[in-house]
């Protein structure tokens, strides 16, 4: 009764221990949201001799132990495969490795084996959390990598935020694995880690913030342009948010030549004679803005094509949006809560994607990652460039066959995208040749 006069719904209701002076009881229900169970949390304590000992959720339930596991792809059955598996067979393994070591990505689990690195600096959109909080997010990722395309990934969760450290620690850890995946680390920091990884090591490195997302935006971008009827070249384009992301989306966007780009930040619009830059700003200061004009995010807006977002949440209303461009396109991709809301974009705007699964037009990162590293790894890349990202972003764009307002990127969970980006990664490699694993 309780739990039913503020809302909640019983679903099930089981004891767990019975005394003389107490009965445990295991009470399951429904409730709306986490303020919600809060509530319902707050209503049982309140009654005369019940004590809540512990609250839980599926969320929490679901990652109890964590979500990963070790699982041998060879059998154990005797003797025999136990000499093969290990002593005294592997050592004619070890020694072949010795003499080659390229047979490291042939006879080991490099072959198929991603390393998810953080620094747990710039969790979600949660902030700097450490490396044990991250923890899940990483497990998450891992998971992520082996359902939509097989890949065996591993959490590194570092803990240091010392840039020379990450990247040490990095170096040394790479012989096992055939790529690298950094994940939530704060920029500008993360600008210099990849740079510096990508010079060191013979694997590729990729920075699932930065390049997921500018991938995932640019096929979205594509189809959102085919849908208005808009070539990118002659479109003004606002990039709010000159993160990892937002810089990213804006370097890639270069490579299919804009009209101009404009990037927005909190001081304002980029340009060369602002003061303070810092190196990734004056890059971008450099490549973009070519009146070279100063102001607010609402000048910015003014006769824009196309508007991408990936900043902080309610940040311009329908005023700002009504003097952009005919048939506009707004990519307000902050999460959980976007620049603007999408019932106000949707109603002025040609085309509206978000972050978020409860509106159409999901911009996930989910995929590209998945699919550009099962790419990498079936064309023992060592690096990764441009023309592999955009080959894949082209990928993702291509499962959409008819575009329309509601539906620029395929659902994540189109079991087509996957092998469409490791094929065009594949073949952006040279190497179409090789079998996939």
């Amino acid at each position: 009764m309780a739990v039913g006069r503020v809302g909640g719904v019983v679903t099930a209701f089981d004891v767990v221990e019975s005394h003389t002076r107490t009965l445990i009881v295991d009470i399951s229900c429904n409730a709306l949201n986490e303020a919600h169970a809060s509530e319902i949390t707050a209503a049982l304590e309140a009654l005369p001799g019940v004590r809540v000992r512990k609250v839980s959720d599926r969320t929490f339930l679901l990652h109890l132990g964590g979500k990963l596991s070790v699982e041998s792809k060879v059998s154990l059955r005797n003797r025999d495969d136990l000499s093969r598996a290990y002593t005294p067979g592997v050592a004619r393994v070890c020694q072949a490795i010795a003499a080659n070591p390229a047979d490291a990505r042939r006879l080991t689990i490099k072959r198929n084996t991603v390393a998810v690195v953080t620094d747990g600096s710039a969790v979600l959109g949660l902030g700097n959390l450490g490396a044990a909080a991250a923890m899940p997010v990483m497990e998450g990722k891992a998971a992520l990598f082996k359902r939509f395309a097989g890949v065996d990934a591993w959490p590194v969760c570092l803990d240091t935020q010392d840039t020379e450290e990450i990247i040490r620690t990095v170096q040394i850890l790479a012989p096992a694995y055939g790529g690298i995946n950094l994940e939530d680390i704060a920029a500008p920091r993360c600008f210099e880690i990849e740079a510096r990884l990508r010079e060191l090591l013979d694997i590729p490195v990729f920075h699932d913030d930065q390049h997921g997302t500018a991938v995932v935006v640019l096929g979205a971008l594509r189809n959102a342009l085919r849908v208005v009827g808009k070539k990118i070249s002659d479109c003004k384009i606002v990039v709010c948010g000159v993160g990892a992301a937002g810089s990213a989306v804006i370097r890639l966007l270069r490579s299919s030549a804009p009209g101009d780009v404009l990037a927005v930040d909190i001081d304002g619009i980029v340009h060369p004679g602002r003061d303070g830059l810092d190196d990734n700003l004056r890059w971008i200061a450099e490549h973009t803005n070519e009146a070279r004009v100063s102001g607010t995010l609402a000048d910015a807006l003014v006769d824009a094509d196309v508007f991408i977002g990936v900043s902080a949440p309610n940040l311009f209303g329908a005023e700002e949006l009504a003097t952009m461009a005919p048939d506009s396109i707004v990519f307000a991709l902050a999460n959980p809560d976007p620049e603007i809301d999408p019932a106000i974009a949707t109603a002025h705007a040609a085309v509206v994607a978000t972050g978020r699964s409860d509106y159409p037009n999901q911009i996930n990162n989910v995929l590209a990652f998945p699919g550009v590293f099962r790419g990498l790894l079936d064309a023992q890349a060592r690096d990764i460039t441009d023309a592999m990202l955009l080959a894949a972003a082209a990928a993702i764009a291509d499962v959409v066959a008819e575009p329309n307002p509601s539906f620029i990127v395929p659902s994540v969970f189109d079991a087509a995208v996957a092998p469409a980006v490791a094929e065009a990664v594949r073949s952006a490699t040279g190497k179409q040749d090789v079998a996939p694993v």
